[in-house]
């Protein structure tokens, strides 16, 4: 289950705040958009780097860094390739692409490569559009986020772009205050109907998306 923390990291996690101290997990996030010889979208390379808590937990639970020295084996690094190519049925990769407000399909992870750089996790797969679509004139938006909002993203650097030179990107944030005030609202709605903790944590509200930060991306229309 390698995008929700194993049972004892969890476990540490929850017992590390109140329940509803969303997000426990933080990742930033790279992407590169890639184009095909004949410019239609052809991929997107996306780069998870993991903070250090869940790093350091989740190489316990696999019995990997037993020093926690903060570096892998080759072996340790092919094995938690594995591990992050073997996503749940139904995974959105946390990354969202639309067209002009039209949903993408996106292919699961390929070409997972993993690695522990500065004792922080290090995932790097490629998403496939296996429509390759063609842009035109209108915008791709790729948002990053988990629904549960379990995990928080940040798109930590400057989208690349690569395959043509037409193209420009945007890093877009949500609005933090109107997004804090839903999820205020959602978590007192639980407490008010007498959840304890415990059950809030199992149901907490489906806010990601109102956290999510997103690459905007427009290229030169066809002449």
């Amino acid at each position: 289950m390698p995008f929700r923390p194993l049972a004892t990291v969890a476990a540490a996690l929850c017992l590390a705040g109140p329940a509803g101290a969303h997000p426990h997990v933080f990742i930033d996030t790279g992407l590169e958009i890639v184009f095909d010889d004949d410019g239609r979208l052809a991929a997107v390379q996306v780069v998870w780097v993991y903070d250090e808590f869940y790093t350091m937990m989740s190489l316990d639970d696999y019995g990997m860094d037993p020093g926690f020295t903060g570096a892998v084996t080759e072996a340790e690094r092919a094995e938690l390739a594995a591990i992050y190519a073997n996503w749940d049925e139904g995974y959105a990769g946390d990354l969202y692409p639309d067209l002009a407000g039209r949903p993408l399909t996106l292919s699961g992870p390929l070409r997972v490569v993993a690695d522990v750089r500065e004792g922080r996790l290090v995932i790097a797969h490629r998403r496939a559009f296996p429509d390759r679509p063609a842009l035109g004139g209108e915008e791709l938006v790729l948002r990053v986020y988990d629904p549960t909002y379990f995990t928080a993203y940040t798109i930590a650097s400057a989208p690349a772009i690569r395959g043509r030179q037409d193209c420009s990107a945007e890093v877009w944030g949500p609005d933090w205050e109107a997004a804090s005030a839903r999820l205020t609202a959602a978590l007192e709605e639980l407490a008010g109907d007498g959840a304890d903790a415990l059950e809030i944590e199992a149901n907490f509200p489906a806010v990601g998306a109102d956290f999510a930060e997103e690459v905007r991306l427009r290229c030169a229309e066809p002449s």
